[in-house]
C-alpha cells in the first residue's frame, strides 16, 4: 500500500479534511458549504446544476446543501430570467459577511498545508500533478 497512489491520495485527503473540520467546527461549517460560498463569490447567478458539477457533487445531494445554506440566509435561489425551470444561486450579504469572517481561518489552514508541503513551489507542483489525474 505504501506505493499505491490511490491509498496516498485518500490518506492525504482525510488528513486535510480532518484539519479543516477541526478548524471550522466552531463556526458550524463543512468543507462543501465553504466551497459553495467561495465559488458563488466569483460566480453570482450560476445555475444550481453548474455549481454542483463544478464541485463534483451529485445534484440530489447538492439540493440538501443549498437548502442548508439558504436556511442560514447565506445563499438565495432565484428563478432564471431566461428559463424559469432553472434555479440560479446568489450569495447574500449575510453569506458574504460570514465568508469574510472565515477567510482568515481558511488562510491559516492553507498556510499550515503550505508549510507542510515545503512552500509555494511544492504546492504548485502538487496541484499540477493532481490536475493530471482528473483533467
Amino acid at each position: 500500500m505504501e506505493d499505491a497512489v490511490g491509498y496516498r491520495l485518500r490518506r492525504a485527503q482525510l488528513a486535510v479534511f480532518q484539519h479543516f473540520n477541526e478548524t471550522f467546527a466552531a463556526k458550524g461549517l463543512r468543507p462543501t458549504d465553504f466551497a459553495v460560498l467561495l465559488l458563488l463569490t466569483r460566480n453570482q447567478g450560476a445555475k444550481q446544476s453548474e455549481v454542483a458539477e463544478a464541485l463534483g457533487i451529485q445534484r440530489a445531494n447538492f439540493v440538501a446543501i443549498v437548502d442548508g445554506l439558504e436556511h442560514k440566509g447565506f445563499v438565495e435561489r432565484r428563478k432564471s430570467d431566461l428559463d424559469r425551470r432553472v434555479q440560479s444561486l446568489y450569495i447574500t450579504d449575510a453569506g458574504l459577511t460570514y465568508l469574510n469572517e472565515l477567510m482568515p481561518i481558511w488562510q491559516e489552514h492553507e498556510g499550515r498545508l503550505l508549510a507542510r508541503l515545503g512552500g509555494p513551489a511544492a504546492r504548485d507542483q502538487l496541484i499540477d500533478l493532481l490536475k493530471k489525474l482528473y483533467d
